[in-house]
């Protein structure tokens, strides 16, 4: 009889919630990182009149947008939204925070590399893809890239960041956006000597549907 052929092992990836400790040091690349993006929020926040929904994927514990809020009170009415985790700790940690700023926004409990799970969360006008791209394949980054405008409300802001780590699409992930109907408001690489780099959108077109069941992404680290 033909043998069935072996299934490849699910990749090993690392600990999520001691990952966040790094942000106890500032000067790790993920605090320089975080610093560069909570600039971006509070400038959004500062741009935008009124309300501003919040979709942040894959959002960890939460610090870049609720490290925005503790530090800027006047802002705690103007925030909606939802941050997506599947961590049940970084998730309950998030929603601790949340508890105590008081603030309108919500933790979702799911797998955000799964469209399914942004039903409700999206579109939204400040989207933060954050520590995804460097833990991904270069396709699954190309996927993700095409399928973003799904997520953005007209004149949406989105923010994505990426290590080198390798295989390194560099350039072109700013092309692929760029091709998504995307325009470029601003790039940043070697952010204070680290290899982080960020990248900052608008999307200035109408909405597309959200395409339920589509796999995004699988986390490769």
């Amino acid at each position: 009889m033909p043998q069935t052929p072996p299934v490849p092992p699910s990749p090993r990836l690392r600990d999520y919630v001691a990952w966040h400790d790094a942000y106890r040091d500032p000067a790790s690349e993920l605090s320089v990182r975080l610093r560069h993006v909570q600039q971006v929020i509070s400038a959004e926040f500062d741009a935008r009149p009124g309300t501003v929904r919040v979709m942040s994927s894959c959002a960890g514990q939460g610090h870049d947008v609720l490290g925005v809020l503790a530090a800027r009170p006047e802002l705690y009415n103007r925030v909606r939204g939802t941050l997506l985790e599947i961590n049940p700790v970084n998730a309950a940690i998030a929603r601790e925070r949340i508890t105590s700023l008081g603030v309108d926004l919500r933790v979702v409990e799911d797998d955000a590399s799964v469209s399914d799970a942004y039903v409700g969360a999206v579109p939204a006008d400040l989207v933060l893809l954050v520590g995804i791209l460097g833990n991904v394949s270069v396709e699954d980054t190309r996927r993700l890239v095409a399928v973003a405008p799904q997520f953005c409300a007209p004149g949406a802001t989105l923010v994505w960041t990426r290590g080198s780590q390798e295989p390194d699409p560099g350039a072109e992930i700013r092309h692929w956006f760029s091709r998504a109907g995307f325009t470029e408001l601003s790039y940043e690489e070697g952010m204070e000597g680290t290899s982080m780099r960020m990248g900052v959108h608008r999307w200035e077109g109408a909405t597309p549907p959200l395409r339920r069941g589509v796999k995004l992404f699988t986390f490769l680290r």
